[in-house]
């Protein structure tokens, strides 16, 4: 489903709503937020993916940890889950089931989430995700359309998983539960998340289907376009032989072909389409001032996210929402490698 057809699809329905609802789904922010009481809003979300990897472990961690950053993303500390299995079970044994609810397990533990349970159906193509519940200040929410111009963009991962998975099935390159974007798809946005509230975030999203492109086209506001310096974007290496030879998902060619009518676009097509490539439990994208952006990028390193990198900048809008262009000025030079310990 492209970016606009649920929208308008559900701009024909009525909803009923009360003044307690603080984010809705006008925005396409990555959860819902309910306010409870002054001090607690209940955040919601839910998502699921069909196999990413033939490892039905590692695949039961990758969306887990998909279905988890949309509460992270929100500046949310996440509850409670249930579990969300479409079964092929003519293909998939009861087994592999078990190691796909494992994986996933295994990131709730991690990210001390109570599974409440869940809800099986049969399908002819095996999807596995997560409702899941947190709770956030109600002053306290990460929106994804709140930037503001002079902000700079802090992504915390790297990008490409889309293109490595289609490597992946098309045994163009060897499976390994090593290879750089599997170790970045099972890693939590959890971290991030706590790091970032020390700072002064104003805007928040994590990158998933629509690539960073799509995701980033959603924070820019009526009044805000965003600029992308390429050479500053933290990519998988390897990533350019990938994308030479060809091996480049559906989803990511037709986010370039719908998205670059929204893009002044200063790049060879082999750069942009990675900007376009539709992610996995990509990293969080953060909008926050100019002068604390080096530290979190930082401090981000430090726990673990050693790509995170400082990628653009928030100004007045423009011609087109989104410039992709080559080099960043000087005065947003991200601060040098730091190894994380």
């Amino acid at each position: 489903m492209g970016l606009e057809d649920l929208r308008q699809i559900m701009s024909g329905i009525q909803t009923y709503q009360d003044s307690n609802l603080l984010v809705g789904y006008e925005h396409s922010d990555d959860a819902g937020v309910y306010q409870l009481s002054e001090e607690i809003a209940l955040v919601e979300s839910v998502d699921f993916i069909t196999p990413i990897v033939d490892d039905p472990y590692v695949y039961g961690q990758i969306a887990a940890a998909n279905a988890l950053s949309d509460i992270f993303a929100m500046g949310a500390v996440a509850k409670t889950a249930m579990n969300l299995l479409m079964w092929d079970q003519t293909h998939i044994s009861k087994e592999m089931i078990g190691e796909i609810l494992r994986g996933g397990a295994q990131k709730l533990k991690e990210a001390k989430v109570t599974l409440l349970g869940g809800h099986s159906v049969g399908d002819l193509e095996q999807k596995y995700g997560l409702s899941v519940s947190g709770v956030v200040h109600p002053k306290k929410v990460w929106k994804n359309h709140s930037a503001k111009i002079g902000d700079v963009l802090v992504l915390c991962k790297a990008l490409g998983t889309g293109i490595v998975s289609t490597a992946l099935k098309n045994n163009h390159i060897a499976y390994s539960p090593n290879l750089e974007a599997i170790k970045s798809m099972t890693q939590l946005n959890l971290k991030a998340s706590l790091c970032a509230r020390e700072f002064e975030i104003h805007a928040c999203t994590d990158i998933t289907g629509f690539g960073l492109v799509g995701h980033l086209l959603e924070m820019c506001s009526s009044d805000k376009s965003a600029k992308i310096f390429f050479d500053d974007v933290p990519l998988f290496d390897g990533l350019s032989n990938l994308i030479n030879a060809g091996q480049i998902p559906n989803g990511s060619k037709e986010n370039f072909a719908y998205l670059s009518n929204f893009v002044e676009n200063h790049l060879q097509e082999k750069d942009a389409i990675a900007l376009f490539d539709t992610q996995t439990s990509g990293g969080l994208l953060f909008a926050l001032p100019k002068d604390q952006a080096p530290k979190l990028v930082q401090s981000l390193r430090f726990l673990g996210y050693e790509k995170s990198a400082i990628i653009g900048e928030m100004i007045a809008l423009g011609e087109k929402k989104i410039i992709l262009d080559y080099f960043s000025p000087p005065t947003i030079t991200p601060p040098p490698s730091t190894q994380s310990s």
